[in-house]
């Protein structure tokens, strides 16, 4: 992956970039929608391209390989084709989605044995089988297998789970090297640093990943329950390692202040379902704040969604409208304030962006941040 540093943030370590992918640029810092079943929940894929403006999406291995399965992924030449979107995706390992699941599944050396959330059939993945399932979905970046250690857990547990991470790395990336791409465009891997919320275990993950990370490296095992705090000090300590000249993905991160704080720290790539998820649940995220549009507050507001307009529904609706759209269960409630706030996620790194080519990040950030942590 050709990956070119533009500029770096001189009172911080945030970064803005571009990643070249055979289906587009890619500007970071970006945040990625999360179409975890080969859609992003209520959003149209033209949306998504056209008023979201999405330069790239996440699918979900562990799901995708399940429903609507790598047969069918196959015959359909992809997930690009079979879902109608002609931009970069990302997949994740299913590494995450396992760790969930962990009164149904058990780890070994070979891999993970796990029951089915849906029918309880019972499945492996090995490191080199998820690099098939990833090259049968044809993302543009594949993510290596990793065990995702629970929060809070023993030094000793974090550490086994680090090692056992690092021996399916060697492995999965030795068969990602042997295997070529079916569908004619290249793909990507990018390795994962673990080692919970210990320093040192830390230091010597993002060191051996720093080693395999050909294309981009990927820091996950946060956002998992620790404080906040805990989560800035380990990617700030793991930033520190990691190549400069490789983008840096942050997994399941996170609120916009996470966000904002951790593109401080040195961090590129961004994916989380919150802006879906708490959409839906009528939380919608402003340039001035938090709205819970189910407050009775909104009743008779009728000024739009976020003055700044980061998307035409912002324009279209009200704060009323969509209060009542909520109150009723209306479908359209879920579209129009997932598309709001996925507009407005991009919209926020966008301008991330902007401000660390001007030169303003720092004092930027410190503004926003107050803002978007405000209830409206």
């Amino acid at each position: 992956m050709d990956f070119k540093l533009e500029y770096t943030d001189s009172k911080s370590q945030a970064r803005a970039g571009v990643l070249h992918t055979s289906h587009g640029d890619i500007q970071t810092p970006i945040f990625m929608p999360v179409g975890t079943l080969g859609t992003v929940k209520s959003v149209h894929q033209r949306e998504l391209a056209d008023d979201i403006k999405a330069q790239i999406i996440l699918g979900n291995t562990y799901h995708l390989y399940l429903r609507p399965g790598i047969d069918v992924l196959k015959e359909a030449g992809g997930l690009h084709k079979f879902m109608n979107w002609k931009r970069p995706i990302l997949t994740d390992s299913g590494g995450y989605q396992v760790f969930s699941l962990s009164n149904n599944r058990k780890l070994t050396e070979e891999g993970a044995i796990f029951n089915s959330h849906i029918d309880g059939s019972k499945h492996t993945f090995s490191p080199e089988k998820v690099v098939e399932i990833q090259r049968i979905i044809g993302s543009d970046i594949m993510m290596a297998f990793d065990e995702c250690p629970p929060y809070p857990c023993t030094r000793e547990y974090a550490h086994k789970s680090m090692e056992l991470t690092h021996r399916w790395l060697d492995r999965g990336f030795k068969h990602f090297s042997e295997t070529e791409p079916l569908y004619g465009h290249k793909q990507h891997f990018f390795p994962i640093v673990q080692g919970g919320i210990f320093r040192d275990l830390r230091e010597i993950s993002a060191a051996k990943i720093a080693q395999v990370a050909t294309s981009g490296c990927a820091i996950g095992g946060l956002s998992v329950g620790e404080p906040t705090d805990m989560m800035y000090e380990m990617v700030a300590l793991v930033n520190t390692i990691l190549p400069t000249d490789k983008p840096r993905y942050l997994m399941g991160v996170g609120n916009p202040v996470n966000i904002l704080e951790n593109i401080a720290l040195g961090v590129d790539m961004f994916d989380c379902v919150m802006p879906t998820r708490n959409g839906r649940n009528g939380m919608l995220f402003t340039s001035e704040g938090i709205i819970n549009i189910k407050n009775e507050k909104w009743k008779n507001d009728f000024s739009t969604l976020d003055e700044n307009g980061t998307s035409y529904v912002d324009k279209e609706y009200s704060k009323a409208y969509l209060r009542h759209l909520i109150s009723v269960d209306e479908r359209l409630a879920a579209q129009i304030a997932s598309i709001h706030n996925l507009a407005f996620y991009l919209w926020l790194v966008g301008e991330a962006r902007k401000q660390i080519l001007a030169g303003n990040f720092a004092e930027w950030k410190n503004t926003m941040v107050t803002k978007l942590a405000t209830r409206l």
